[in-house]
């Protein structure tokens, strides 16, 4: 029973002694800024070197519209992804216009996306319409940062590809306030 005690101060004193580390060792300190500063405004006086810095002014309301609109923004995609889905994008072109102004349900719908395009249904986001015959019908899929979204509108039907959107999704988010 006597080792209890000096073995409970020393595990003390070794805790006590691990928190104490010096922050300049933290390599994230080694100078490089975590994020960009914003770049100075136009008006204001600007250093010989202002360093990398994000062009932003939060009084334009094309900045601030880009900035609450960001998470639509598509992934870029490559020269060959592009390539690569544009045989989906054309066969869902031809399966949307099987359904072009007829009545679906939004399970027909996913079911025949999905199997076109080569997901499970559950992953074909679908928005519009299936009050009576399909005419305002967006849908979208894909594997990665690659998406094949289709619309099914009142002259046919159409497809294309994609890039993910900044929020993870094909179909691009409606937004609002």
């Amino acid at each position: 029973m006597r080792f209890r005690r000096p073995a409970a101060a020393l595990l003390l004193l070794v805790l006590a002694a691990g928190g104490c580390a010096d922050p300049a060792d933290d390599p994230r300190a080694a100078g490089a800024p975590t994020s960009q500063a914003s770049c100075p405004a136009p008006e204001d006086a600007r250093p010989a070197d202002p360093g990398p810095c994000n062009a932003y002014d939060p009084e334009d309301p094309a900045d601030k519209y880009a900035e609450n609109h960001g998470y639509r923004r598509e992934t870029e995609l490559t020269a060959e992804q592009r390539a690569g889905a544009e045989g989906a994008a054309e066969a869902l072109a031809a399966e949307l216009r099987k359904f072009a102004g007829k009545r679906a349900t939004e399970d027909e719908l996913q079911a025949a996306v999905a199997s076109v395009i080569g997901v499970r249904e559950n992953e074909v986001e679908v928005r519009g319409e299936f009050d009576k015959v399909l005419k305002d019908v967006l849908v979208g899929g894909g594997h990665g940062k690659v998406c094949v979204n289709g619309h099914i509108g009142e002259s046919g039907a159409t497809a294309e590809v994609a890039g993910r959107t900044m929020d993870g999704t094909c179909i691009p988010g409606l937004g609002g306030h």
